[in-house]
């Protein structure tokens, strides 16, 4: 039973992977390209040299942010979908602490994205409140304030810290900016990403309270009976989700964007939530899953550069990875599935 559930969760991702790219080749091949030398393009310019991997780690940065922002509310039972508007109020707050403070530096640096953890941590605590408190729905919330923290946004940078007549922010100074790794374009921001990866895969596997978050996620009825301070980690979840997707604002604006601007963190949640979808709501998976992303973003250029084919391809790849693998999460679990594969397990034990 165990080894099959573990079997079926490496399976799951893997072959929808493998079924989206058949797919696209199928659809290359309509396009009159040859899918192989297609899919080259695609590695080459995503991994075929260290500045093409630069860039495929910078595009991804934003992507394991939002997408552990997810998997950590999602560990605790909540749906927390506002990883966008968090994002972007991190990215507003390090973006005012960065160019009106007049704190330079590294002092200025850590004040700027502590000042977007902050900011990220207390958005997500607006809808943590109205679901402990009032009962409201988070998901409905989130999403609404998604939609405030971008017209907000557009609030600082068309008006409020406007930057001459183009509507923009001042950018963010040399000695405030994250720097480069090798001299490539992925920042800081990356191992930031990863430190957080990690810790969040110690505290929710190899601790206590974690044990107990994911206990609250699993049953919170069954978690309330035994004691557990369900409504403390309901909104503990909400914040620490919120947190990440705000230092992962805050990090974004200072290592890649360095100025707030139309269009600026767009997307960002929902990919995310599909990056924890995907990897199962495992933070180190969600890491792998973000890069395979930015991956195809990144190499999405040189494939239609090499051969014509429009980066849509590459869109319609992850659009398929992310049906075919939450297809399957539902299929895997219905209980005729489960028996089926149980039995496959017994007989290959008693053989």
């Amino acid at each position: 039973m165990k080894n099959s559930n573990r079997l079926m969760t490496v399976l799951v991702p893997v072959l929808s992977i493998l079924l989206a790219f058949l797919i696209g080749c199928i659809i290359i091949t309509i396009l009159g390209a040859s899918p192989a030398t297609a899919l080259q393009s695609l590695w080459i310019g995503a991994f075929g040299n260290l500045r093409n991997l630069g860039t495929t780690l910078s595009r991804s940065t934003p992507l394991i942010f939002t997408g552990l922002c997810a998997c950590f509310a999602y560990r605790c039972g909540v749906f927390n979908l506002g990883g966008e508007g968090q994002f972007l109020m991190g990215s507003i707050a390090a973006c005012v602490v960065a160019t009106q403070t007049g704190i330079t530096g590294m002092p200025g640096l850590l004040l700027a994205l502590i000042a977007g953890t902050l900011a990220g941590g207390l958005w997500a605590l607006i809808p943590g409140v109205l679901k402990v408190c009032r009962g409201q729905n988070e998901m409905i919330i989130s999403i609404m304030l998604n939609y405030v923290a971008t017209l907000f946004m557009g609030v600082i940078y068309t008006n409020w810290l406007r930057d001459g007549s183009v509507p923009q922010t001042a950018a963010v100074p040399d000695e405030t900016q994250l720097s480069r790794l090798f001299g490539l374009r992925v920042t800081w921001a990356f191992v930031i990403a990863l430190v957080v990866g990690l810790l969040i895969y110690y505290f929710l596997f190899h601790t206590s309270q974690g044990f107990r978050l994911r206990a609250v996620g699993l049953n919170m009825t069954a978690a309330r009976f035994n004691g557990f301070a369900v409504t403390r980690y309901m909104l503990l979840s909400f914040v620490v989700s919120g947190a990440i997707a705000g230092l992962g604002g805050g990090a974004e604006l200072l290592g890649t964007q360095l100025r707030l601007i139309n269009g600026f963190g767009s997307g960002y949640g929902f990919d995310g939530v599909a990056m924890a979808l995907i990897a199962q709501l495992h933070p180190l998976a969600t890491i792998v899953v973000a890069i395979f992303f930015g991956a195809l973003r990144v190499g999405s250029t040189t494939m239609q550069a090499a051969t014509g084919v429009p980066t849509s391809v590459s869109d319609i790849i992850q659009a398929l990875v992310i049906v075919f693998t939450v297809a399957g999460l539902a299929m895997v679990k219905l209980p005729g599935f489960r028996a089926a594969v149980e039995r496959v397990f017994r007989r290959k034990e008693a053989a």
